[in-house]
């Protein structure tokens, strides 16, 4: 069976999405049993780079423009890029679905839907017409989280038995991770620097602890800057014992994670939640918002916080900055809970899910 997989995140500078994809598609082809491709035309998938597209500008526009192309509603061409594909797989940028192929696609999640206010008009645009065009038509879908199927349910009114939830899995790396070596210990977010991920709640939460604390910790923000994010940033920047790292390549992350006295990961709303699940794969002790895909996320393994309380958020960091106990207690219940999500059980479950829908 042939399974070609909507890749076009790897060419964009992307976070979740684009470590979900790459890690699943690699994941997928080493389970062998079947043809796994990209689309449009992605063939090496190179290293694992948010911050740009894994290939060459040479590499990446026109295949960009190829996608844009076969997204003009009613293209008949999609079917020829399809080409024998038992299974057409959309991520989050095809809006013309091939029609000789059977159609399945992933809900990452419906932040567009419930949070417009946090991403741009031509997001949220864009959006509703992957939930038209895609998600409605498709055979059966993929859902990151049970949070995102539910949303998906209640909010698209999509029959919950098309929709089958395969967690993401978490890169070995942050398991066997070796701590960095810093000046001074350090809490640590990471993540894109934008309205969503609520790091202004952090900033605030920062402030409220008593001195000694600040003094004795530093925080540090890693992640690319993104959409409104001027005054978050002037913020991090102008704020004392605050460090912001920018972009950190994937190679040193697992050590940073690792490195850190505490992860906090304040956000919004997540479909699923790398940073914090990475952080507590390394056994660091971590404190997450209660909401959205967060909770199922953390188990019992982690604190959980109203993302909207800078007093709850600054309480938990002082819980647990200020008790090497608790810390190592948390520590191997994160590992524990971390080791539910792996890319050999997803690939494996999503294998199955397509020569079902197939019919193989």
């Amino acid at each position: 069976m042939k399974i070609l997989v909507d890749a076009t995140s790897l060419l964009l500078r992307s976070a979740g999405i684009k470590n979900h994809v790459w890690h699943w598609l690699r994941a997928m082809r080493a389970a062998g049993g079947h043809e796994i491709a990209a689309f449009p035309l992605l063939r090496d998938l190179g290293e694992l780079d948010h911050s740009s597209s894994l290939y060459s500008p040479a590499g990446t526009w026109p295949r960009l423009g190829l996608l844009a192309f076969l997204n003009l509603s009613g293209n008949p061409c999609m079917n020829l890029a399809a080409g024998a594909a038992d299974v057409f797989h959309a991520s989050n940028m095809v809006r013309n679905a091939p029609s000789n192929a059977a159609l399945t696609a992933t809900i990452y999640d419906l932040t567009c839907r419930l949070m417009p206010e946090f991403h741009t008009a031509g997001n949220v645009r864009a959006d509703e017409l992957y939930v038209d065009r895609i998600l409605k038509r498709a055979r059966g879908l993929i859902a990151i989280s049970e949070s995102s199927k539910c949303d998906a349910v209640r909010e698209l009114r999509i029959n919950p038995d098309r929709i089958e939830v395969i967690y993401s899995g978490i890169d070995r790396r942050f398991f066997d991770a070796i701590p960095e070596a810093a000046p001074k210990p350090y809490v640590l977010s990471v993540g894109t620097i934008e309205p969503r991920k609520n790091l202004d709640t952090l900033l605030d939460a920062w402030a409220q602890l008593p001195a000694d604390l600040r003094e004795q910790y530093d925080l540090v923000f890693a992640g690319l800057a993104g959409w409104k994010s001027a005054a978050t940033m002037a913020r991090i920047q102008s704020t004392v014992g605050v460090r912001f790292l920018g972009y950190v390549e994937e190679s040193r992350l697992p050590g940073l994670t690792a490195g850190a006295t505490v992860f906090v990961f304040p956000s919004l709303y997540e479909g699923f939640g790398f940073p914090p699940a990475q952080a507590m794969a390394a056994g660091v002790a971590t404190i997450v918002s209660n909401v959205s895909s967060l909770p199922e996320v953390a188990g019992d393994a982690a604190l959980l916080i109203d993302p909207r309380s800078p007093t709850d958020l600054a309480a938990a960091m002082s819980r647990l900055l200020t008790s090497p106990s608790l810390r190592a207690e948390l520590g191997p219940r994160s590992r524990t809970q971390a080791a539910r999500f792996n890319w050999s059980d997803c690939a494996r479950r999503s294998l199955a899910f397509f020569e079902r829908i197939a019919g193989r």
